[in-house]
């Protein structure tokens, strides 16, 4: 916001349009460069920094490479909070765009760090009676549509019902402080969801693809 607001002060300043325009692709190349170049270089954003956290790369156990950090960045973007539904099903605590990149965010200094500050790496033995991963990936996909069909079908209801105005459905806009209300508090509701059906169905604890006794 500080860069945002400082390139447009500044434009308005010097008002010069060669200026402006150089300017404003200066402000993009550094708003999209600014964690990957941090992130490779110094294996941190100033975000990192200041909590004690540091994104490592998986195999090499150093900052991870500027490629790496860019599909990264790339990634998160493009699946927002959904990335981060998967931790607690996985060993090393790890969201989509870390497991697909092979990195961990992992604390920077441990003696800085008191022992709720952190989740420690899953060494669980590997179980052989759980169903194979494809069959638990398939189920977990199953459960997630359901989810997402559920609450189509409550907000169609809601909106037959009067309680939801078609306004509202067709304009997110012109939706009133409690439709907006409720729809944030829908969308928490469903990404708590999806979270534990992925950590319980990769634990084998859904119907479909149980763990054997």
């Amino acid at each position: 916001m500080a860069i945002l607001f400082g390139a447009v002060m500044l434009a308005s300043v010097v008002q010069n349009d060669n200026f402006s325009r150089a300017l404003g692709v200066l402000v993009i190349a550094a708003l999209l460069l600014y964690e990957p170049v941090l992130v490779s270089f110094t294996g941190s954003t100033l975000g990192h920094y200041f909590t004690n956290l540091r994104v490592v790369d998986e195999r090499s156990g150093g900052n991870v490479s500027f490629l790496k950090a860019c599909a990264r960045v790339a990634i998160k973007g493009a699946l927002g909070l959904y990335s981060f539904v998967i931790l607690a099903a996985t060993r090393r605590n790890q969201a989509v765009h870390d497991l697909l990149t092979k990195s961990t965010v992992q604390i920077r200094d441990l003696t800085k760090a008191s022992p709720g500050q952190y989740v420690s790496e899953r060494n669980d033995p590997a179980d052989t009676n759980l169903p194979s991963r494809w069959r638990r990936v398939a189920v977990i996909c199953g459960y997630v549509v359901l989810i997402f069909v559920g609450h189509v079908v409550v907000l169609t209801g809601l909106t037959e019902a009067g309680l939801i105005s078609d306004a509202c459905v067709r304009n997110a806009s012109r939706c009133s402080t409690g439709e907006r209300l409720f729809d944030a508090a829908a969308a928490v509701l469903v990404l708590l969801l999806v979270a534990l059906i992925i950590a319980r169905g990769w634990k084998g604890k859904l119907f479909g693809a149980r763990k054997a006794r």
